[in-house]
Formats: C-alpha cells, sequence, structure tokens
C-alpha cells in the first residue's frame, strides 16, 4: 500500500507526509520565507505563506505502520524510498556508521503519496509506484545539474547538498478539489491548479537534513493537460514533479524574465536527461497560450467524460426519479445524463430509477417486497366521473393500462412517457374486475387539473386515498399512507442502507418525502416550488442534464 495523507493533514493548510531517515531534530515555526510555487494559469505566481496562520507540521513517532519498499544506490546517492498505510509512518534511526559517512553516501528519503479523497484508481497507483524509482533519479539528476552549471538567477539557499547527510522530499498526488483548497489557502486563488512547490528548507540552520519540501500535483489537471499535448499521464506527472522540484532547489520563473527563461532550459535540459517526454512546463504553458488552448482547473471539469475516477463516491445509491428529473421536456434521456449515470455505476455507486408512488417495491432479484391496491370505491368514483365528464382516467393494474375511451391524452401517455399502450374497456364494470388497481391518473389541461380536478379530488376521496400531481397536466389519485418517499424507506430497510448513504434526485412533489430523507436531496431547478423549498440543493433543469450534473458535483 502507498501511504495516504490523513484527516489530519487534509485539514491542514501544509500538505505533507513526512518519511524519515534520520533521528527527528526539533525545528522552529517557520519563517515568512518558507515559500511556495506553482505555474500553469496566468495568475499563478510564486508567494510567501501568510504568516498569520501558518503552523510548520513535524509528525514523526505516529505509531502507524510502515515499510520500507526499496534502498538501492547510485554513485554517491543512496536511495531509501518509503511507503507506509494511511497516515504518517514512524521515524527511522540511522545507525551511527551511517551518519558518519555522508562523504560516501548522500541519502534520499522520498515519501510517495496519495492524498485520501483520491480512489484506488488503477492508473494512479501504478503512476505512483513509478515515481518511486523516477524521483529519487530526478533528484540525483537536478544535483548534478546544479554543481557543472552557474545560475545567474537561482536562489542559492540550498547551496551544496553534499553537504547534507541526508535529503528528503514528498511528493503527493491529488484531484482538483484537494489542490484548488491549498491554493485558495496559500495564494488566494479559488481555483485548481497542475503542481505546487511547498519548500521546507531554513537557511542558516546547521542541520545534518535537508528537508526539500513537498510537491503536490494534482493528475486531474495533469490528464487534462496530458490530454491536449498529446501524451500520456505519466509523461505529464513526471513534466510536473521536475517544474516542482526546480522550484524548491531556487529557480523561480517568475521574478523575470531572464529567470523564467533559465527554469525553461533547466526543464528541457533535465526532461532530455532522464529520458522522460514532453517538454518543460514552461514552454507548454506559452504553447497553450499561443494556440488558446490554455486550461483553468473548475468544478466544472467533472462534466468531463472520466473525470470521477479522480474521487470517491460519497454515496452508496442515487435515488433518481423520472418524469421530469432523468427524462427531459421531450421525455427522452439525454447522452450526458446516460453517460454520467454509467460512470457512477463504475465507480460502485447502485442508481435506484425511482419512478411511481412506491405503490410497488421491488427488491434483490427483482422480488416484488411491498404493494398496496386503491380503495374499489374510490376507484368506481373517479371512473364514473371519467366518463360522465368525459375526462380522460388511466387505471394502472400491475403492467396494464386501463381506460373507458381514446382520447389523444391518453396516447400521449403511451407515446409520450412510453407508459403501456391502454387498453380501452367496455364499462366501468369490466374495468373494475379486471385486476387490482394501484393508482389512476387523470389527464387535462394544467389549468383543468389546477381549478376542477384537484380541487374537486382533494375533498371526494375523504381520506380513502391521496391526491398528488407529479405535472401540471396530471392529477393522480394514490393509496393513503404511500408514497415515493415510503416506498424508499422499503427499500432500504430490504437493502441494510441507512438514508446516510443516499443522494436523491428529483422535481415533482411526490418526490418531496425521498428528498427529505436522503441525505442530500437536490430538486432540479424545473420543478415545483414545494419540492426546491425542501430540497438541501435545487440543481440545473431537466433540459439541461440536471441529472449528470448533480452527480458529477455532488455523488463524489
Amino acid at each position: 500500500m502507498l501511504p495516504r495523507l490523513s484527516p489530519l493533514l487534509r485539514n491542514s493548510p501544509m500538505a505533507r507526509a513526512v518519511s524519515r531517515a534520520t533521528t527527528p531534530l526539533p525545528l522552529p515555526t517557520l519563517s515568512p520565507a518558507t515559500t511556495l510555487s506553482c505555474l500553469h494559469s496566468p495568475s499563478s505566481l510564486s508567494f510567501a505563506p501568510k504568516p498569520s496562520n501558518f503552523n510548520f507540521f513535524l509528525l514523526t513517532n505516529t505509531g502507524l505502520f510502515n515499510k520500507k519498499f526499496e534502498t538501492f544506490s547510485q554513485e554517491n546517492y543512496r536511495c531509501t524510498v518509503w511507503a507506509s498505510h494511511r497516515g504518517y509512518r514512524k521515524v527511522r534511526r540511522r545507525p551511527e556508521a551511517a551518519r558518519r559517512s555522508k562523504e560516501k553516501d548522500l541519502e534520499l528519503s522520498v515519501s510517495i503519496c496519495i492524498e485520501e479523497g483520491l480512489p484506488n484508481d488503477p492508473e494512479i497507483l501504478s503512476i505512483a509506484e513509478l515515481l518511486r524509482l523516477n524521483v529519487p533519479t530526478a533528484m540525483k539528476f537536478a544535483f548534478d545539474s546544479l554543481k557543472s552549471s552557474t545560475f545567474k538567477t537561482r536562489d542559492e539557499a540550498i547551496a551544496d547538498v553534499g553537504g547534507f547527510d541526508s535529503i528528503e522530499l514528498s511528493v503527493m498526488l491529488c484531484n482538483d478539489e484537494f489542490i484548488r483548497k491549498l491554493n485558495k489557502e496559500w495564494r488566494d486563488e479559488d481555483h485548481a491548479t497542475d503542481v505546487l512547490s511547498m519548500s521546507q528548507h531554513v537557511p542558516g540552520l546547521d542541520l545534518p537534513i535537508l528537508m526539500l519540501g513537498d510537491i503536490v500535483i494534482s493528475v486531474e489537471t495533469a490528464a487534462r493537460q496530458a490530454e491536449e499535448r498529446g501524451h500520456t499521464l505519466i509523461d505529464e506527472t513526471r513534466v510536473l514533479l521536475v517544474h516542482g522540484l526546480l522550484h524548491l532547489l531556487g529557480f523561480d520563473h517568475e521574478i523575470s524574465e531572464e529567470a523564467e527563461a533559465e527554469m525553461d532550459k533547466e526543464e528541457g535540459v533535465l526532461l532530455e536527461s532522464l529520458g522522460w517526454k514532453g517538454k518543460g512546463l514552461i514552454q507548454s504553458a506559452y504553447d497553450a497560450e499561443t494556440t488558446m488552448n490554455h486550461h483553468m482547473g473548475s468544478s466544472d471539469d467533472r462534466m468531463k467524460e472520466g473525470s470521477l475516477r479522480f474521487y470517491k463516491p460519497k454515496f452508496s445509491y442515487i435515488f433518481c426519479d423520472m418524469d421530469g428529473t432523468l427524462l427531459n421536456s421531450k421525455s427522452q434521456i439525454s447522452l450526458t445524463n446516460a453517460k454520467a449515470l454509467k460512470e457512477a455505476l463504475s465507480r460502485g455507486v447502485k442508481v435506484v430509477i425511482a419512478t411511481g408512488k412506491g405503490l410497488i417495491v421491488y427488491g434483490r432479484q427483482g422480488r416484488e417486497i411491498f404493494r398496496s391496491n386503491l380503495d374499489l370505491s374510490v376507484c368506481r368514483e373517479a371512473c364514473l366521473y371519467s366518463w360522465e365528464h368525459r375526462v380522460p382516467l388511466i387505471a394502472f393494474s400491475n403492467d396494464r393500462c386501463l381506460t373507458l375511451f381514446e382520447h389523444p391524452l391518453v396516447d400521449l401517455l403511451h407515446t409520450v412517457y412510453h407508459e403501456p399502450k391502454a387498453e380501452i374497456m367496455p364499462s366501468v364494470e369490466h374495468l373494475l374486475s379486471a385486476a387490482d388497481i394501484q393508482k389512476m391518473i387523470f389527464l387535462d389541461t394544467a389549468e383543468g387539473v389546477a381549478k376542477n380536478l384537484r380541487p374537486y379530488w382533494s375533498e371526494a376521496t375523504g381520506g380513502r386515498a391521496n391526491v398528488v400531481q407529479a405535472v401540471p397536466d396530471m392529477l393522480e389519485i394514490v393509496p393513503p399512507g404511500t408514497s415515493k418517499g415510503s416506498g424508499v424507506k422499503l427499500l432500504l430497510d430490504h437493502l441494510g442502507v441507512t438514508a446516510k448513504e443516499i443522494m436523491a434526485i428529483g422535481d415533482g412533489e411526490n418526490d418531496i418525502e425521498m428528498l427529505e430523507l436522503a441525505s442530500l436531496g437536490i430538486a432540479l431547478s424545473n420543478g415545483s416550488e414545494k419540492t426546491k423549498a425542501v430540497a438541501n440543493v435545487i440543481g440545473a433543469s431537466n433540459d439541461e442534464d440536471g441529472v449528470a450534473s448533480a452527480i458529477y458535483q455532488y455523488a463524489f
């Protein structure tokens, strides 16, 4: 297992996982001279953290499990790569003899971390494994270049690395959400970026350890840039690693054009020396600006297909209404909504299409676990009203739809809403005797429902049934005590799932209980005012792919 950052670190302004191969030493609070640097949006600047709320975290001896994966030698460098279970690993003390032999070996202590918000995506795990070898190699080449080259603009606070017993560096992979928070905290820039470099070197302290700092890389932004630049995610990650490493070694492309040119050249030299693909990040940023293809990360990027692999699901289940929610105004499921549902399913989230009023509930293997039928007297009265006033009525009985006469609105229920084609029964008695009836729907204009049907039947049912509306031009009569919310409760009990594990999306009044029950209830903007009043969030409309937007923005 590769190390993941603990909740303590995730809530702290200093994103850091410490892996140490030497004795921990007491260190003072860092001064405002500690710098963080990044690139890759025009507003990205090298900066100093806010001293008022800056704390330096040196976390050691935590008692958590750890494992030293590999130690190997390369000329005068002994590279020790650490990985642990979640949290921080214990301190390992170097033998006394090893501490006295710094002229023979310079120990490179590298920690590769995966932020807890990232799921166990195979490609990300593979990249983290490759970085265990790539990072020490890149450090060696960068240090050798410092000895063999002369630079005019580099900050020489780190001069001769050979004067240290060991050098420590951590590299963390995260998603846009995490790096965006860091960017906001340290730079007051409320957007994601590709890489942040966080120096922990304190000039003037006579220490045997060079704590180089931290490099934080958003693999989500890196994946977009890799696609735009025509190479792989590991290629882009290496480009970002080189850029971040050079910042920690004193290069800063933002102080002057000369400094920018010097760092740009050094990026190219390092990448070529390492045999890694891609241009340096500074050159790539120039190319992006030239082609007007520059990208600034935002939460909308989750709308891109495949982006959910950088996030863990927040919910086990998504309950989604059909009419007016998943279906747009043309009663179609958009391609965007279909892709979002498919991607959620691929990430292990179960999707329940909550249509109807909870009158019939199906559990595992499609087994019926609940059924509720309308009172026969209510059914008779409704049929007689329909016949006398020539208001079309549909009776729902299992998988059948029954009616008393032909009408264009009856046909629309089949052609638009894809309900079974209604069977015309010769009389009221024939309809009532055909089968048990779960619900009835009157079809009329929105005005006719509001002025005539709803007032009449709200009183006429007399507690024997409930009157509800999902859409303006239909009035539904259902058994008392039944609702979509009660059906959801029955299903959750059957599945052994708590309400905290579900997110619900709806639009109609019949969705109110379901939205209230869910840990997160989302009403689409095309929904009724009563529904929007109880929702936690009001999302985009059903004609604006509201379901997809809700999944990408809130489910992960």
